[in-house]
């Protein structure tokens, strides 16, 4: 098994694309206007309208901006450089400032326009640094 891709639900595609165009500074691919993807070398990252819900049963299935449990991350080479390129444009959303994390990484947490939390990090001690070397 092999998991490719993560995907969300919002209700308003043009912001939500904007803003991960804005911090990711990659390209974004929308198929539709319903329909959105981020490609990175390991997994896809898609966001889909609350219009692709009617393909899975309808929109009870998942509602938009509710999201309290998952963390969408980012591997970055260089967490305290991302934070400097983005704490204006995050201003008040951001979580966390670029901190050690426990298992090895920095990681800086703030949340998108629909409230999802964003972890952007870099493995910073020789363990952490040596797991994600490998993949």
């Amino acid at each position: 098994m092999n998991l490719l891709s993560i995907r969300i639900i919002t209700a308003d595609m043009e912001r939500l694309v904007a803003f991960y165009k804005q911090i990711t500074g990659l390209q974004i691919v929308q198929y539709t206007p319903d329909f959105a993807e981020l490609k990175t070398p390991t997994t896809t990252f898609a966001i889909g309208s609350t219009k692709t819900l009617q393909f899975f049963g309808g929109e009870d299935v998942a509602q938009p901006a509710q999201n309290r449990t998952v963390i969408i991350e980012f591997k970055v080479d260089d967490v305290d450089k991302e934070f400097q390129r983005l704490s204006d444009y995050l201003q008040e959303n951001i979580v966390q400032k670029p901190t050690m994390m426990p298992w090895g990484n920095k990681s800086f947490l703030f949340r998108d326009p629909d409230g999802n939390l964003v972890n952007f990090f870099t493995p910073a001690t020789p363990e952490a640094i040596a797991k994600f070397s490998e993949k």
